[in-house]
């Protein structure tokens, strides 16, 4: 007589073992031989990768939430590039103001016509300017006097640089008076134009009287008067000056005004000589008119910009 062959416990039972027990008779007892192949297998696979796909969502869900949630991990949107930290010396300077060109410039001088009749287009330099200002220019001890009278001869009042170079010039002559007015244009910084400004205004304390030598006739002195000459109110800031050079006997008198004016970033310039009594009405009349023509100029050519 042959036994039957002993029931296979499944996974489910054994999961159930935990559990207390029936109290009746075991269902595996009494049930028929399971098949090889149990129906319960398959669900308990199934629900093994189920349990593990779930898990692998909850793990997904979890590093993307961090991805999102904006941490210290937290990476830049996709299609964006995160900004590039720039040093201070790499960064954009603030825009400086376009300076004139030589065209603009050139409109903005004064002519002849500007000054009356009795000027004209420049012949050539005057005479005295090598007789009286070259060979007295330097010719002192005092450094701010010595700057004044080598700036009187050069007429370069801020400098020698390339920043500096006059954008235009124009020389007029007053034949009949014998003065020669030397007008100039240049593009610079405010801040520095105001330091040449600033300068003007000390040498009537400065260099009020002083005595320089001259190379020639023996070294003969020279005597030097600085004072301050009164301007119209042109521009955003001027200065000026009226220095006489005479010999000790006094028998020649060179008077020079010196007078510069600033507009923005640009300054006019201009000397004015004669061994005559000075034209008073020459210096403000460059003055003001130069100031205007050189404002307009400036105007155009912010606009052409």
């Amino acid at each position: 007589m042959q036994h039957a062959p002993a029931a296979r416990p499944s996974l489910t039972t054994s999961a159930q073992s935990a559990s207390p027990a029936p109290t009746g008779p075991s269902p595996a007892a009494t049930a028929p031989p399971a098949p090889p192949t149990t129906v319960r297998t398959a669900p308990v696979a199934t629900s093994r990768s189920l349990g593990c796909a779930v898990l692998s969502a909850v793990l997904l869900l979890g590093v993307s939430g961090c991805g999102a949630g904006g941490g210290r991990g937290a990476g830049p949107p996709a299609g964006t590039t995160p900004p590039t930290a720039q040093s201070p010396a790499t960064l954009p300077s603030p825009a400086l103001p376009p300076v004139l060109t030589r065209g603009q410039a050139r409109a903005a001088l004064i002519t002849a016509a500007d000054l009356g009749e009795a000027w004209e287009p420049t012949r050539g330099a005057a005479t005295w300017r090598d007789e009286v200002l070259k060979t007295t220019a330097g010719r002192t001890d005092r450094p701010d006097c010595r700057r004044l009278l080598d700036v009187l001869y050069t007429e370069d009042l801020f400098g020698g640089s390339a920043t500096t170079a006059p954008r235009a010039t124009v020389a007029l002559d007053d034949p009949d008076g014998g003065a020669q007015l030397h007008y100039r244009i240049t593009s610079y910084r405010a801040a520095e134009i105001d330091g040449t400004l600033a300068w003007l205004a000390t040498l009537p304390d400065a260099c009020g009287h002083f005595e320089a030598r001259a190379e020639t006739a023996r070294g003969a002195a020279r005597d030097v008067r600085v004072t301050a000459l009164t301007l119209p109110g042109a521009g955003d800031a001027r200065g000026g000056l009226r220095v006489t050079v005479s010999d000790a006997r006094a028998e020649e008198t060179l008077t020079v005004d010196l007078v510069a004016v600033r507009v923005g970033d640009d300054a006019l310039s201009l000397t004015n000589g004669t061994l005559d009594a000075p034209a008073d009405d020459a210096t403000r009349t460059a003055v003001e008119v130069g100031t205007e023509r050189l404002t307009e100029a400036r105007r155009l050519g912010r606009a052409q910009v």
